[in-house]
């Protein structure tokens, strides 16, 4: 349609609009969560580069995003400061696939446990500043398990000394507007200024508070008014010697700005922690989690492992597959009919594809995908990888680290991801 072609998506009858509305639409989802924040249609539509018309017609029910239009809705999802499981919910009901998969809240035994424990055991430990950054690669959140990580906090911290920021995603926003909003996450009444945030936390801190701080997505925002929010962070973290502790999430843009900017003391002074592989304990309970009423075996789990290289959207895929294809976890053995149809299916998943594209359509950067795609030693695994093509692919999540310390080495995540990148190759070739 005419207006699909200009980015608003699929137009539907009103009759049919007005029929297909329920509690969990896209219009109702999208209008609670504007709502929630007081966000305008003219405010969402500059940020995510659509007009306001489009937007008013997502929200009105009108039409809803086409494929094109799902970076927009994701970046639609950072501005409104969904948490993993909202933006997954919007997406869903955009007809997308999840961005964050397996990142349904859980009871019971929690995968990435002793992980978690390990972190806030790190940072209770640090001296003199408990501060730490925790960095994820593409499709876990910022942070991976949120309401997990929340959750432990407050058992350590108690309830009312646990805050959580998410810095306003708007690089429009003004200082003030940008610490109310900040003051209010932190349930500290009505803030004006980045003034009147640091005296209302540091009455806080005067009054013998241990107060834990969640700051999810530090990145986003104008460089000004994140300078602001470190220096008051860092400054309050000094004057008030271990009452402080801080938690910075976020991906490759965070670890960019602590090791390529180098611009912010309180990024400069913080220890490192990266989100560690699944292990098949951890896989095997986050199936579980997320389809609890099928008997997932751990043969079943192992083999998926094995395709999936741990890739959480991949896993996900790989679940679904199986879900959609009964009895073929009976024969997930290499050569076997089943195990070859879900190699290929996951290595044609739009997760990759995005992924290994901007690489593959650039003359330069497609000679070199070429030469790494051939190669099972992709080199040194370091801190921060100055090589920008294998720090696309390993923040994109198609490489990991493998060994420790000086040992570690950088390989692809499984075969089936080198797959897709040979099969994004060949269609660059072809067109």
């Amino acid at each position: 349609m005419f207006f699909a072609a200009l980015g608003f998506g699929s137009v539907y009858p009103p009759s049919l609009v007005h029929n297909s509305m329920s509690p969990d639409s896209f219009a109702d989802l999208l209008s609670v969560y504007m709502r929630r924040i007081r966000a305008s249609a003219s405010g969402v539509a500059t940020e995510i580069g659509l007009s306001r018309e489009a937007v008013n017609n997502w929200r009105n029910g009108i039409s809803v995003p086409n494929p094109r239009s799902r970076d927009k809705l994701v970046a639609c999802t950072r501005y409104l400061r969904l948490t993993e499981s909202e933006a997954n919910r919007l997406l869903s009901a955009a007809g997308f696939a999840p961005e964050f998969p397996l990142q349904a809240e859980s009871t019971g035994a929690q995968p990435f446990a002793a992980f978690q424990d390990k972190v806030f055991a790190q940072l209770a430990q640090a001296v003199p500043y408990p501060i730490s950054l925790l960095l994820s690669p593409a499709h876990w959140g910022q942070p991976p398990f949120r309401h997990e990580l929340l959750q432990r906090a407050r058992a350590q911290y108690g309830e009312g000394s646990v805050l959580h920021i998410q810095p306003p995603y708007s690089v429009s926003t003004v200082p003030a507007e940008y610490f109310a909003a900040i003051g209010r996450q932190c349930g500290l009444g009505d803030v004006a200024s980045d003034y009147e945030f640091e005296s209302a936390l540091e009455r806080r801190l005067l009054a013998g508070e241990r107060i834990f701080c969640l700051v999810s997505r530090f990145e986003q925002g104008t460089p000004a008014l994140r300078e602001t929010l470190a220096g008051i962070l860092r400054s309050l973290s000094e004057m008030h010697s271990g009452r402080l502790h801080l938690l910075l999430c976020g991906g490759q843009a965070l670890a960019d700005l602590k090791y390529r900017s180098g611009d912010l003391s309180l990024l400069n002074i913080a220890q490192v922690h990266h989100w560690p592989d699944p292990s098949l304990a951890d896989l095997l309970q986050l199936a579980r989690h997320r389809w609890p009423e099928q008997p997932w075996s751990e043969p079943v789990v192992a083999a998926l492992q094995a395709l999936s290289g741990g890739h959480p959207a991949l896993f996900e895929e790989g679940l679904q597959w199986l879900l959609d294809h009964p009895g073929a976890g009976t024969s997930l053995h290499e050569g076997q009919p089943a195990f070859s149809a879900l190699r290929t299916h996951l290595a044609s998943s739009p997760r990759l594809w995005q992924t290994f594209l901007p690489l593959a359509q650039v003359p330069a950067s497609r000679a070199r995908l070429q030469q790494l795609l051939g190669a099972d030693d992709l080199g040194r695994a370091r801190p921060y990888l100055q090589d920008d093509d294998l720090r696309s692919l390993f923040w994109g999540n198609l490489i990991l680290a493998r060994g420790v310390g000086d040992a570690a080495r950088l390989h692809w995540r499984s075969p089936t991801v080198r797959e897709a990148g040979w099969m994004v190759l060949d269609s660059c070739s072809a067109d």
